[in-house]
């Protein structure tokens, strides 16, 4: 009973440790909102793309924390544990793509929206740019928009519900609503300053993570023959 009772005890203080380390952690991001809401006061061009002035540090772990995000962390390494080394094409695949993204569409995009009338969002170039004058490229890009980022922001909500989930044991919904609130909130009131900071704090622990959890995982796994071997299992997860 006393090893019982004292198991019992470590159990309920790990899981004390492991709240107060989400709460510190979102009330961190609640933190960032704030700021953003307090920098980007000026114009619509503050608060849309943070006066065009975030460094290319932040710029770039945001956007790789934003791009990968849930599919990266969970989906990625279930799609490796369950076919083997044959998922590797999806990183081939992902780097290049990145690759010709940011060092041959991004700098000049970052070009021509100033020049296509300081355009802020991407509707708002096409028309510029190519002169669409009856918005037609303007509604269509805008409802591509809409349309994919919707189902790929409620993706990123359901893996925040799902790791809620697995990893602390917590319902589901519950992690599902505190995300979507969380993220929602300091998008609302800090802008693209605030999702940009928030992104690049989130993009370190996820770079810190996606370097040790490899190295990890060979220690425990006995070296890469283990890889083979499940994707010979057909696993199913």
């Amino acid at each position: 009973m006393l090893t019982m009772g004292t198991a019992l005890s470590q159990q309920v203080d790990a899981n004390w440790q492991t709240y107060i380390m989400i709460a510190v952690y979102f009330l961190i991001l609640i933190v960032i909102g704030f700021y953003g809401y307090k920098q980007a006061t000026g114009n619509l061009s503050e608060y849309m793309l943070g006066g065009r002035s975030i460094g290319p540090y932040i710029t770039a772990l945001s956007a790789g924390a934003s791009d990968m995000s849930g599919w990266m962390i969970m989906g990625l390494p279930g799609s490796v544990y369950s076919t083997g080394l044959s998922a590797m094409w999806i990183t081939i695949g992902l780097t290049l793509g990145a690759y010709i993204n940011y060092f041959v569409v991004a700098p000049r995009l970052r070009v021509y929206t100033e020049l296509a009338g300081d355009a802020i969002t991407l509707p708002d170039f096409f028309k510029n740019r190519l002169n669409d004058k009856n918005n037609v490229l303007k509604i269509i890009s805008g409802l591509i928009i809409v349309v994919f980022f919707t189902l790929y922001t409620h993706s990123g909500f359901v893996s925040g519900g799902k790791l809620f989930e697995s990893a602390f044991g917590l319902d589901y919904h519950f992690g599902l609503i505190l995300v979507a609130f969380i993220v929602i909130f300091y998008t609302f009131f800090g802008g693209y300053l605030a999702v940009s900071i928030t992104d690049f704090f989130q993009g370190v622990i996820m770079l810190i993570a996606m370097v040790m959890v490899p190295i990890v995982a060979m220690m425990n796994l006995n070296g890469w023959g283990t890889f083979h071997d499940v994707a010979a299992m057909n696993l199913q997860i």
